[in-house]
């Protein structure tokens, strides 16, 4: 049997900063999430690449579930979770409108993360 994957939480701030997200990727995580509450501006401008770039680097899929909608009358948080694969693909975003609640959905494949890792070890490098 194999043993349960790494599954690390991280935060929305901490998605700026690659240096946690390699250092889990050395403990062998394989999935990282991030819960994040993006407001509309930063999120357009770096949510997705931001995600992208942690996937690519770590080789791990990112999981990042976004708040969406008005919090109050001067917060409004941007949405668009989404999941991205180890090679930086984007396999699920949902849309960041409306005030219904949406789920996102792709399929996680681990054989896929060895094969990113054995195929570009990155990890000798950082």
């Amino acid at each position: 049997m194999s043993p349960a994957p790494c599954f690390p939480d991280l935060t929305h701030a901490q998605l700026r900063f690659p240096e946690i997200s390699l250092a889990l990727k050395r403990q062998n995580a394989q999935i990282i999430t991030y819960p994040s509450a993006f407001t509309v501006p930063t999120g357009k401008a770096h949510w997705e690449t931001l995600l992208r770039a942690r996937a690519i680097e770590t080789q791990a899929y990112v999981v990042a579930a976004a708040q969406v909608g008005q919090h109050n009358e001067k917060r409004m948080s941007y949405g668009h979770s989404m999941i991205v694969d180890p090679w930086g693909q984007v396999l699920a975003e949902l849309t960041g409108e409306g005030d219904k609640a949406e789920i996102a959905i792709a399929d996680i494949d681990l054989d896929f993360v060895k094969k990113v890792r054995r195929e570009v070890p990155l990890l000798r490098r950082t």
